[in-house]
């Protein structure tokens, strides 16, 4: 060491909170060099590291903790940084300048309150134990998941934006959910009347109950439930589970504890540099309070700990001067925004509404009295217009001589707003306060595709709301420096998927090799283009997949039509249409799951998996399952998987419509087709809702006059709820609405796209959709409907269609020279059924059972 220049005394800096706000402020305090100043400790309370609380929702949906952390482990292994979780700070020792923990005193320089907020719960006499649970963490989930078993119904108490979110996991624990909110409308906080009455007709529309005005007064024993909730008026409403989300409350203790300053309601109270009236100690997030104001965003909180590094770090000042409360967000799966001023506060200010009760959808401007600027908006129903309000409102651009065009339904109005209209200053990303000067400047320094965007700027990395804006605004910069913005599906075609699509159709293309003649370069393709273009020919033609010309075209799966599992066998799927299966039905798959030493599984699209099969067996098992009258399952296509039903109204007392007749009639229609992605249906013959339509890609429930059509919904990592496309349609008129739907769907899509993700990019949202299905307006409803004719006539059973042709059976051979199993795979027993034996070395999980 050279005693001359002594290595620097480092300070302390103590963090306490590791949630999302605390996280950011760690990130970016390391990002302006505070590991060369400060030794810095990060304390815990929870015993995982910050994971996204705005998705938590998909938690309960089947996403795993760990995919749900800020950050993986090997952020907080760096010299100079130390996560210490699942430990307490009880006390602030100003004085001395200490903190109080579960493990003893630690001394500080520096300290960083990022505590958050708790969830409110009102004083009600009962409300404890799983009759009152909340909302918060991941162990709050772990518990509403436990509590929801063996659970029917479950009411969240409190319909503002966390309630709403608690409904939808409840809904998706498959429990009747009901909504009890204080005030007289839902959202009170973003929304106006006749917003809140729009997104109630929604979501109620969604089988949802909703319960206004209502003050819980105690939970007290049920009759048919397990609980009872008693109001100050109205009658009891029983429930087997209260979840209570009626609001935050700053985590404010630590600091009132130790003097700091807090506000009148709650809240550290912190300057402009997010630092309280101890200025060695700051505060950040929901737990703080800046003129008045605690700030329940998250985007409000990443400014606050950008604010707190650039002070900690001596960079540039930052000073916190409020935040943008703007929202876009997806509820039960409806669309609601809110911008600015949503309540036209402002003096003077003059509103502009769309209503259409109709359809529950609702759109409010607000603009200044002298009509050249936008101060905020509401939004029900359909978010499409919000990237567009949002930035006429943060960036002062002045709206079109008539305002209302600016809501009006697509093709009424103005246009959107390009961005080439944007300012350098306008926001794209709130959560990380991107500006679109900022996208510039990437760009300028060498990020040519989007992901490095992301990477370098951070834009699109937090809540998610403005990938579709960032897309655009950078393909538009691109463009403008002269980079040609390259959409071609692969090296082969310089086409997307859509453009393909059109070319096949109008020109006649039945074959790859014709395709790529005339509008391709190669000669071979490749597994980007190969797989695209098959599920183009199969969506408009509908060959057999084994037809030798299209054959090279699939992948594994389509290839030998089973679906490859881990050890190297397949998986057999037969089709059983709406779930009904006859006893001999039955009979025959046990028989030949028992021949073959099949394992067996229904899963939970009301199909019978068998798992397995060997290569050379698969002839013989499909053989034996067309004799006793099964067809393909299509479980290994993106194509038609199943169509989920419940019972109906020929057993269940609450049926209104046989919903078992109509899930046949849909499956052996579209059990032929082929899309961009798999589709699933379903068919519920009431609103309780048994089969689940409301998260499908086509689903249909009951009604007295006939059924309800929603669309484009899907569960999996990212669920999302199907939103209501038609009402009270009869059975001829139904199924004429999903031929249109689909075909347009598969005309459009791009390439591996959900229905869901693709009406999520859609311009103009549902309200475009339901023009172009149900009113025609692009007049190509006639169209739509012969294309779906043809793939019906063309329907044939693959395993059918393989099995009658020598030529193709070949291709069902382990070894092309020797018809013996593979001898490398082995099966143990175990619960009574054919497993995979573990790998060598390693001992089976039970012994193997004679």
């Amino acid at each position: 060491m050279n005693a001359a220049h002594p290595t620097p005394t480092l300070e302390t800096l103590v963090v306490v909170g590791n949630g999302m706000v605390g996280h950011h402020f760690v990130e970016q305090a390391i990002a302006q060099g505070a590991l060369d100043r400060y030794r810095i400790l990060v304390y815990g309370e929870e015993t995982r590291r910050a994971y996204d609380r705005v998705h938590l929702s998909e938690y309960l949906a089947g996403r795993d903790a760990e995919s749900m952390a800020m950050s993986d482990a090997a952020f907080y292994d760096r010299p100079g940084l130390h996560l210490r979780l699942g430990v307490r700070v009880q006390e602030i020792d100003r004085r001395n300048r200490e903190i109080v923990t579960d493990e003893g005193r630690q001394s500080y320089d520096k300290l960083v309150l990022a505590t958050g907020s708790f969830p409110f719960v009102p004083p009600v006499a009962g409300a404890e134990g799983t009759a009152g649970l909340v909302y918060r963490t991941l162990d709050d989930l772990d518990l509403i998941r436990a509590a929801s078993v063996g659970a029917r119904r479950g009411v969240v108490v409190g319909g503002g934006l966390l309630g709403l979110e608690a409904a939808n996991s409840l809904k998706t624990l498959g429990l009747d959910v009901h909504v009890v909110e204080f005030a007289p409308r839902l959202m009170p906080v973003q929304l106006d009347d006749f917003g809140g009455a729009a997104l109630k007709a929604r979501i109620e529309a969604l089988g949802a109950h909703v319960h206004l005005s209502r003050s819980t007064q105690a939970i007290k024993e049920g009759l048919r439930y397990r609980y009872a909730m008693r109001f100050a008026e109205g009658e009891p409403l029983e429930t087997d589970l209260v979840v209570f989300s009626a609001g935050i409350r700053p985590r404010d203790g630590l600091a009132r504890a130790g003097g700091l300053a807090v506000g009148e309601r709650g809240g550290v109270v912190i300057d402009d540099r997010c630092r309280t009236s101890d200025e060695a100690i700051y505060a950040i997030g929901e737990c703080a309070i800046w003129n008045g104001t605690v700030f329940g965003l998250v985007a409000p909180g990443y400014q606050m700990a950008r604010t707190a590094a650039s002070d900690l770090c001596g960079a540039a000042p930052q000073a916190f001067t409020g935040a943008d409360m703007s929202t876009k967000l997806k509820l039960l799966g409806v669309d609601v925004g809110s911008i600015g001023d949503a309540h036209a506060r402002t003096p003077g200010a003059v509103s502009y509404r769309y209503i259409d009760e109709a359809g529950a959808s609702y759109r409010r401007l607000v603009v200044s009295a002298d009509g050249k600027r936008v101060l905020g908006a509401v939004l029900v129903g359909d978010n499409s217009y919000y990237d567009t309000l949002l930035q006429y409102a943060q960036n002062g651009i002045a709206p079109p001589a008539d305002p209302a065009s600016l809501i009006l339904p697509s093709g009424a109005g103005a246009p959107a707003l390009g961005p080439d209209a944007l300012p350098a200053t306008a926001t794209i990303c709130s959560c990380h306060n991107v500006s679109k000067g900022a996208v510039c400047a990437a760009i300028d320094e060498g990020c040519t595709d989007l992901s490095a965007i992301k990477s370098c700027t951070k834009a699109s990395t937090g809540c998610g709301g403005c990938a579709a804006l960032l897309k655009q605004v950078f393909e538009h910069e691109l463009s403008r420096r002269g980079v040609a913005v390259d959409k071609s599906l692969c090296e082969h075609f310089a086409y997307t998927r859509q453009e393909l699509y059109g070319i096949v159709r109008v020109e006649g293309v039945e074959t790859f090799e014709e395709l790529l003649a005339r509008h391709g370069r190669g000669r071979v393709g490749c597994d980007i283009c190969k797989p695209v273009v098959a599920s183009i020919l199969a969506s408009c033609w509908n060959r057999p997949i084994q037809d030798p010309s299209l054959v090279p075209l699939q992948d594994t799966n389509d290839t030998f039509m089973a679906n490859m599992q881990k050890n190297g066998t397949y998986s057999v799927v037969p089709r059983i249409p709406g779930g009904e299966i006859t006893p001999d039905g039955l009979l025959a798959i046990g028989a030949i799951a028992k021949e073959y030493q099949l394992y067996t599984k229904i899963t939970g699209g009301q199909r019978i998996d068998l798992f397995g099969a060997q290569l050379h067996d698969l002839p013989d098992i499909w053989s034996a399952l067309i004799a006793a009258g099964f067809e393909t399952g299509h479980a290994y296509g993106k194509a038609t998987r199943t169509v989920k039903s419940c019972v109906g109204s020929t057993w269940c007392r609450y049926g209104v419509q046989d919903s078992v007749k109509m899930a046949l009639d849909i499956e052996n229609r579209y059990k032929g087709l082929r899309a961009p992605h798999k589709l699933k249906f379903a068919v519920s013959g009431c609103t309780r809702e048994c089969a689940e339509a409301q998260s499908k890609d086509v689903g249909v429930i009951a009604t007295e006059k006939g059924w309800n059509l929603y669309v484009c919904g899907n569960g999996g990592m990212r669920p999302r709820h199907a939103e209501l496309f038609a009402t009270d349609l009869d059975d001829a008129t139904l199924i004429r609405y999903i031929d249109r739907f689909l075909m347009f769907y598969i005309r459009t899509a791009d390439k591996l796209q959900r229905t869901s993700v693709w009406r999520d990019a859609l311009e103009g949202g549902l309200d475009y959709l339901k023009a172009v299905i149900i009113e025609d307006s692009l007049g190509l409803a006639a169209e739509l409907e012969a294309q779906m004719q043809l793939v019906v006539d063309r329907y044939e059973c693959e395993w059918a269609n393989a099995l009658k042709d020598p030529e193709k059976l070949k291709r069902f051979r382990t070894f092309v020279n020797d018809r013996r199993p593979d001898p490398d795979i082995r099966f143990v027993q175990e619960r009574g059924q054919p497993r995979p034996a573990p790998p060598e070395g390693t001992h089976p999980i039970v012994e193997e059972i004679a």
